[in-house]
């Protein structure tokens, strides 16, 4: 028999029931659409993680307190058993490093600023040094940053971000003006250009200043003048020249080490670099992307066996119908590929509906949801072949039943 008409044929047989027809590759739909779904969130968040780390800046090395040695202790340069980093380890690394472009170092803090008749509350003050700007891939709109001399200095200047000069200025023109942060007041020098969302940080909104006088006027330490201001990360630039990461890395960790007076077995430092982050972030979206997986394909298996079902179902109905193809000519094979071209067109529109509901509503979820979606082609089609295969597999024993059948019994049902 042509295959043309055996899908003639089982098109008819579908449509005689289009309600159960429609119950049956409900299953199906809602499987292909959970894969596109659920690998689009997969996607989205895998894509988010890597533009927040990106977004940090270029030829990135992280090195980052490790406090699990605890405690505060002596030591060379009075760090030792202190389990941290200090401020002039990043001297250090510029000065004594091959291959750095800069260093910068960030403090955080948060204040109430204010400005002629302009009050803003919980202001996120971020102190840094000169590199801050290249590292951080910012420019500057108006005036200019701090420089080295202003950081030695303590010098009381600040950069504002573009949103919050606009708040706190207006139209005016911020640089010259005077800001008051805390109790502290200090000189405008320079307003960003507009930088935007990196992850859930907004630059805009941030007020910049030397990191020495967040350190004296808003971190202040009682142990600074032992052990030196205490910072959690560090932040090394990579001269672009630079052939082989791993050797700046090495050169930095036998820095530290010998500053610290600690071993490269159990350092209290850990130096990382951006790939390596995004390698971490990649394996914890992994279990999450796999979790998901199994999830859309238990929504496709139970899909596929409402398939089967109705295929039993639809064969015992049309027993009589069987025997009557049979007595006509009909062979085995050709009532075994009716049945399962059925099956198989029920699972086909179900995973084309399934794929048309998966990418809209991948869609409105990332536009009305809080989590980013990012479709994958490759999803759709694992879906769509899913589909395809889950009608085929469990199509195959209601197909094969009914070829089965005995002519002269099928006749005789009622």
């Amino acid at each position: 028999m042509r295959a043309s008409k055996v899908v003639r044929i089982a098109w008819k047989g579908l449509a005689r029931n289009k309600l159960r027809s429609l119950l049956t590759m409900l299953g199906v739909i809602i499987g292909v659409s959970a894969v596109i779904i659920m690998i689009s969130i997969s996607a989205g968040t895998e894509a988010t993680i890597e533009e927040q780390i990106t977004g940090l800046g270029s030829n990135l090395i992280f090195v980052q307190a490790n406090f699990s040695r605890g405690g505060f202790g002596p030591g060379g340069a009075g760090q030792g058993e202190s389990g941290g980093l200090v401020y002039d380890d990043a001297f250090a690394i510029a000065e004594e490093v091959n291959g750095v472009a800069g260093v910068v170092v960030e403090q955080g803090s948060s204040e109430t600023v204010k400005a002629i008749n302009v009050t803003i509350d919980n202001v996120s003050i971020m102190g840094s040094t000169p590199d801050f700007p290249s590292v951080r891939d910012m420019e500057i709109a108006n005036g200019r940053y701090f420089n080295q001399a202003e950081v030695d200095r303590n010098q009381k200047v600040v950069v504002l971000g573009s949103s919050l000069a606009e708040e706190l200025f207006g139209d005016q023109v911020p640089v010259g003006q005077v800001v008051t942060v805390g109790n502290t007041k200090l000189t405008v020098i320079g307003v960003f250009e507009e930088k935007g969302l990196v992850g859930e940080v907004d630059y805009d909104m941030r007020l910049y200043m030397p990191i020495t006088v967040v350190f004296q006027k808003f971190t202040p330490s009682q142990f600074a003048r032992i052990m030196g201001n205490r910072v959690r990360m560090i932040y090394v630039v990579v001269d672009e020249g630079v052939e082989s990461l791993e050797d700046v890395i090495l050169q930095t960790e036998l820095l530290l080490a010998k500053r610290h007076d600690v071993s490269l077995d159990e350092p209290d430092f850990v130096v990382t670099t951006q790939q390596d982050i995004i390698q971490t972030q990649e394996a914890t979206t992994e279990a999450f992307r796999n979790l998901l997986a199994w999830v859309a394909a238990v929504s496709l298996l139970v899909g596929g066996i409402g398939i089967m079902n109705i295929m039993m179902v639809s064969v015992t109905e049309r027993t009589r119908e069987i025997g009557i193809r049979q007595s006509v000519g009909a062979s085995p094979s050709d009532i075994r590929w009716q049945f399962l071209t059925e099956a198989l067109l029920l699972s086909l529109i179900g995973g084309l509906v399934g794929v048309a509901t998966g990418i809209g509503g991948s869609w409105l979820f990332g536009e009305l949801g809080g989590m980013r979606t990012l479709i994958v082609p490759t999803s759709i089609l694992l879906a769509f072949s899913s589909a395809a295969a889950v009608g085929i597999f469990f199509g195959f024993y209601p197909a094969n039943k009914a070829a089965q059948l005995d002519p002269i019994e099928a006749l005789r049902h009622e």
